[in-house]
């Protein structure tokens, strides 16, 4: 299963991609001002590209787990790209995605695809 994953940003959102088999990730760009109409529709024209199976986002989440405004703003985002694109999209905690990347947004989203596809091997 090939999934496209999105690690959110106001300002910049990084953008990594598996495999066919959903088995390894790769960064693939970064996208700015997401929640804009241009924004949007940038993550559209790159998921018909790449048609993914699904579609994962990031929820930054606070260190308790608990929704912040950070999570809410996201929530947002995810709502406005379901109006866009038609396939399957997720949230998937992503506390400490971003700190392994050292503020690269497209390796933060392939720590995160990383993460997600072996998350969903052990299910």
């Amino acid at each position: 299963m090939k999934v496209l994953a999105l690690d959110y940003g106001s300002a910049r959102t990084g953008v990594a991609v598996s495999d066919p088999t959903g088995t390894i990730a790769r960064p693939l760009t970064v996208v700015e001002r997401a929640a804009t109409d241009a924004g949007l529709t940038r993550l559209r024209a790159l998921i018909d590209e790449e048609r993914p199976d699904r579609v994962v986002v990031g929820l930054p989440l606070t260190l308790r787990g608990e929704y912040g405004e950070q999570a809410q703003e996201t929530e947002r985002f995810v709502a406005a790209l379901r109006q866009v694109v038609a396939c399957e999209i997720d949230l998937f905690d992503e506390r400490f995605t971003s700190v392994l990347a050292g503020g690269d947004d497209a390796q933060a989203a392939a720590h995160l695809l990383t993460s997600y596809l072996e998350w969903s091997r052990d299910r």
